[in-house]
C-alpha cells in the first residue's frame, strides 16, 4: 500500500494534554541544558516515489547513527535544505554520499521537486492550526 504523510504533534497528539508549544519549549530547554544535538535521518523513500523508489536500506540507516554517536560527523560540510531550513550533510564516513542527495538519486528530477514541494506544502498546512499559538521564532522555522 502507498504511504501517506500523516501529522501529528509531538508523534502522540491524542496523548498530549498541553499544547504542543509546551511540549516544544520543554524539548528546547532539556537540548540546551544537556547541549544535546538533534539529527535528522532518511529513513523513507529514496529513488522516487512508491512503486519506483525503494527503502532506505537498515544498514545504510546504522551507518548513519554509528557515524552521529561517534561524533564522525563533527566540523563536515553541510548544505541549507532551501524549503525546510535544516542542515544537510555534504558526506558521512562509510556511507555513499549521493544518500544524503536524495534528489540526485531520482531518474525523474521533475516529479522529485514536485513530491519535495508538495510535501512542503503539507507542512505548511498541517502547521497553519499552531501558528498564531506559537511563538514567532517557531512560527518562522518551518517552510
Amino acid at each position: 500500500t502507498e504511504p501517506s504523510a500523516t501529522f501529528s504533534a509531538c508523534f502522540g497528539a491524542p496523548f498530549m494534554s498541553h499544547h504542543p508549544q509546551v511540549y516544544g519549549d520543554l524539548f528546547a530547554q532539556k537540548l540546551a541544558e544537556s547541549g544535546a544535538q538533534v539529527w535528522l535521518i532518511n529513513t523513507g523513500w529514496i529513488g522516487g516515489p512508491y512503486g519506483i523508489g525503494k527503502r532506505i536500506a537498515i544498514q545504510e540507516t546504522r551507518k548513519m547513527v554509528r557515524a552521529i554517536l561517534n561524533d564522525s560527523m563533527e566540523g563536515g560540510e553541510f548544505r541549507k535544505d532551501p524549503q525546510f531550513g535544516f542542515e544537510v550533510p555534504l558526506s558521512c564516513p562509510t556511507v555513499d554520499s549521493a544518500l544524503l542527495q536524495p534528489r540526485d538519486l531520482w531518474d525523474d528530477k521533475a516529479a522529485y521537486d514536485t513530491s519535495y514541494q508538495s510535501l512542503g506544502e503539507q507542512f505548511q498546512r498541517n502547521f497553519a492550526q499552531f501558528r498564531d499559538l506559537v511563538t514567532p521564532d517557531v512560527a518562522a522555522a518551518g517552510p
